[in-house]
């Protein structure tokens, strides 16, 4: 009944989209002339009658349809900003902008030098704090330029993130990292999947202990995250933003969503923070829907990558994520003042 309920729902989403307008989508560059320019991609509401097309697509993941370059509606919006994992790309939650833009809000996603799909600079990768400040200047840059994705109301503003995008908008939520907590963790809790990343991502920085907090931010969401325990239990307590922290039951080996997700529930205010496990849902399972043949396509190339379109057993991909478009709107609705 509850799943029955999901679905309802998300084709009600998909019905009000429809009925309010089209998507639009832009991609833009900020900062070209910058030592670290970031490659956006803009969702909007937009009036525009011209012929959608697929955006995001490729052989393997499927696209969204989207005016690519229209021109953004009159109204004012809330902004949604996206924050993809370790070698991923805007792409990967172009799914949930479509969702989010058909519930009226606009969305903006940068993809993260040195750890994207098309940007493996070993020496920005190592720089993971510069993550949280390409979101802050992707509100920057929404926020100066109107013709970008329309209107955009200042106060409320909120942040969503997958795998290590989840640690990117915690991080822009207020919490601190602290690398001695991180290395003691891994005493403790030896994972070669994230305490293997130490020197990729350069966890042992002092730099990365930096508040890289961002006051306009006014509520968060994390979808799987990773890296969590390295957060101080002090920082995540005096987080004050409405949380919703997604986890997924089945473990792709090595990575409980217990000790990542339910951790960061547990250690955030529990009168702000709603915790919410799927317990058919794996980690790649808040990525793009796959096309049919996809896994054997990846893993002929690949070995091993195929598992980017697996989930548990049960509903598959596209109503998983129907469930969680449903609960982030609402939780949106329910966190963000109303306009």
């Amino acid at each position: 009944m509850l799943r029955f309920f999901y679905t309802l729902c998300a084709l009600l989403i998909l019905t009000t989209a429809a009925q309010a307008g089209g998507i639009g989508f832009r991609r833009i560059v900020i900062g070209a002339d910058s030592t670290r320019p970031l490659n956006a991609s803009l969702w909007y509401p937009t009036r525009d009658t011209a012929p959608s097309g697929p955006v995001g697509e490729n052989r393997v993941f499927v696209g969204i349809p989207a005016v690519t370059d229209a021109a953004p509606d009159q109204e004012r919006h809330q902004l949604v900003i996206l924050s993809h994992g370790y070698g991923g790309s805007w792409r990967n939650l172009n799914w949930l902008a479509r969702e989010l833009v058909g519930a009226g809000y606009a969305v903006a996603a940068p993809d993260h030098p040195g750890t994207t799909t098309f940007d493996r600079d070993p020496r920005q990768a190592a720089t993971l704090w510069k993550r949280p400040r390409d979101l802050s200047r992707t509100i920057d840059a929404v926020l100066a330029d109107p013709a970008l994705a329309g209107r955009i109301d200042p106060d409320r503003i909120a942040a969503i993130g997958h795998s290590l995008g989840g640690w990117t908008v915690a991080a822009l939520a207020g919490a601190r990292f602290d690398p001695a907590l991180f290395a003691r963790d891994c005493e403790d809790h030896p994972s070669p999947r994230t305490c293997g990343l130490s020197g990729e991502l350069g966890l042992a920085d002092p730099a990365i202990g930096r508040d890289m907090r961002d006051p306009r931010v006014k509520a968060f969401v994390t979808l799987d995250l990773g890296l969590a325990r390295g957060f101080t239990p002090e920082s995540l307590a005096a987080v004050r933003l409405p949380a919703l922290v997604f986890g997924a039951g089945v473990d792709i080996g090595d990575l409980p969503a217990t000790l990542e997700s339910g951790w960061l529930a547990d250690h955030l205010p529990p009168e702000s923070t709603r915790l919410v496990m799927i317990p058919d849902a794996m980690h790649f399972s808040f990525m793009q829907v796959c096309k049919p043949g996809a896994e054997a396509l990846i893993e002929a190339e690949d070995p091993g990558d195929g598992v980017v379109c697996r989930d548990g057993a049960g509903r598959g991909r596209a109503a998983i994520h129907g469930e969680i478009a449903t609960t982030i709107i609402r939780f949106l609705a329910q966190s963000l003042p109303p306009l």
